[in-house]
């Protein structure tokens, strides 16, 4: 089937609200994205005593909302790669190892901490520095996000 040139100029013309409609509703999904119905506090990165390990990242989340939310994963500007972690007891030994999610029931807070749930960031840029801050970065399942700040602090400080 042949098509006309001027048809094809319509077909154009005519995507063209189309497309900005659909960058529109885009951004309106992103700006509500950012508005999670989770509390972040008392967020906080504890440097590795040896230069090269994992630092360890501690927060305290409040799901205020009335349905549950579980965290998928984890970035941390400065490093390469960030992972939900939980520790457990097996044998009589504490170990450690990824999770999937982390679960944050409605109308209830949930600690990442040491000897739990919490994140451990890999490969840290050298610029990352106690006393300074970086950007963490939660996804939720169903892909929406929350960046938060986090504070940055030394080896052996309180967690």
């Amino acid at each position: 089937m042949k098509t006309s040139r001027p048809f094809l100029a319509f077909l154009l013309l005519a995507a063209v609200p189309l497309a900005a409609c659909s960058s529109g509703e885009e951004l309106a999904q992103e700006a509500e994205s950012d508005a999670l119905p989770l509390e972040v506090t008392n967020a906080r990165l504890v440097l590795p005593p040896v230069s090269g390990n994992p630092a360890a990242v501690y927060f305290d989340v409040a799901n205020p909302g009335e349905r549950n939310i579980a965290i998928r994963a984890v970035s941390v500007e400065g490093a390469q790669n960030a992972e939900l972690h939980g520790s457990m007891e097996m044998d009589g030994k504490m170990m450690m190892d990824s999770v999937g999610q982390v679960l944050v029931e409605a109308g209830s807070m949930t600690s990442l901490e040491s000897g739990g749930y919490h994140v451990m960031a890999f490969d840290l840029d050298p610029s990352l520095a106690a006393g300074a801050s970086t950007m963490m970065t939660l996804t939720i399942v169903g892909g929406d996000t929350m960046t938060v700040p986090v504070e940055i602090h030394a080896a052996g400080e309180d967690r």
